[in-house]
């Protein structure tokens, strides 16, 4: 069982950007120091929802400040950025943090972001293939070419190369990573991939090259279950190895918050959690004026409590038992930052570490 924070960045009403991007920083050294495995950087472009618009730049500050949790983007979202040069950002910082990076990738949403980059519609609706290929391509290949419909470009040079960890001159990890990278438990060599899946044609994607998905934190066990039921399906009909099959590590995004008392956890997050949702979730823009169906931001609230490790310990890491149990998933990235607060979300993350990942070991 590995235990991740899922950092949003996000800005709670009455606060600045820059609080926000500070309590992000300061929660993944934290999860760092508390003994947790990763911490999964939100990308997110002109709303309060998360007020973080470059997961790679991010990852890369935290990288240099932390010794050796992982960190990873959830997710970077391809319409908005060229693949190769994403590419280009995973492979150095996973050559520089000796390993510990790990490039979540998505769709994204219909959102104003296609047109200020200059994607459209199209690339959100029908470009995610192409661009997902490319990145792959450019992180396993010497040499790469553009011959999709959407990125047209001669062959050039992959460089630097991503697997140079492995076989190249001057591999050695960074200072403090030593048994990280290619030999990190439950993760591949190479850079980690891992795709974020809301439907099943995203689902079947993923495990047609074999990349592990990431499950937002909306799905319950069995919708999380059947989810994992199709990748399995569809890798297995790819042609893909039985072991590969069954290790796939799979992450289950949630909300975190341990008290004493399950009622004091809820009422932390109803309290400040709903006034996030509707601020940051109403400023979002459509880039087609398509209607959009909000979530109500107090009953959203409930649902996450009643599905995820929010309580005291024993109830949280039973919690996270049962979920690992029903799906098969062992890698968590929880959000710890529902009370808004930094002096709690540290708190938060310390509890996580010294009274519930004893109990799930």
């Amino acid at each position: 069982m590995r235990i991740g924070t899922f950092v949003l960045a996000a800005q709670f009403p009455g606060q600045g950007p820059a609080e926000a991007l500070h309590r992000a920083v300061r929660s993944t050294e934290a999860a760092e120091e508390s003994g947790l495995d990763s911490a999964w950087l939100a990308e997110h472009h002109f709303v309060p929802y998360g007020v973080c618009p470059s997961a790679t730049t991010l990852a890369a500050l935290l990288l240099g400040r932390t010794r050796r949790i992982r960190v990873g983007t959830a997710v970077s979202v391809l319409p908005s950025h060229h693949p190769v040069a994403l590419a280009e950002q995973a492979a150095l910082l996973h050559l520089t943090s000796g390993g510990r990076f790990s490039l979540g990738v998505g769709r994204g949403g219909p959102w104003v972001d296609l047109e200020v980059f200059g994607g459209g519609l199209d690339a959100y609706e029908n470009g995610f293939p192409e661009a997902l290929g490319l990145v792959l391509d450019w992180l396993r290949k010497p040499r790469v070419a553009g011959r999709g419909e959407r990125f047209g470009f001669r062959e050039v040079a992959v460089v630097p190369r991503a697997d140079e960890l492995l076989e190249g001159p001057g591999s050695a990890p960074a200072p403090g990573t030593a048994g990280l990278g290619s030999t990190a438990p439950g993760v591949p060599p190479g850079l980690e991939v891992v795709v974020a899946c809301t439907s099943p044609k995203t689902v079947r994607l993923a495990a047609e090259q074999a990349l592990p998905m990431l499950l937002g934190m909306h799905c319950g066990d069995e919708e999380k279950a059947e989810m994992v039921a199709l990748w399995r399906t569809a890798a297995r009909e790819a042609g893909h190895a039985p072991e590969v099959v069954a290790g796939a590590a799979h992450v289950s995004a949630g909300v975190a918050q341990i008290a004493d008392d399950a009622g004091a956890a809820t009422e932390t997050l109803v309290k400040a959690m709903p006034g996030w949702l509707r601020q940051g979730l109403d400023a979002h823009v459509t880039v087609d004026g398509r209607r959009r169906v909000m979530r109500d931001p107090v009953a959203y609230t409930e649902l996450l409590c009643g599905l995820h490790p929010v309580g005291p310990p024993r109830l949280a890491a039973d919690r996270l038992a049962a979920t690992a149990e029903r799906t098969g998933i062992t890698r968590f990235a929880l959000l710890v930052e529902g009370s808004g607060d930094l002096a709690a979300t540290e708190e938060n993350v310390r509890r996580l570490g010294a009274d519930v990942l004893p109990l799930l070991t």
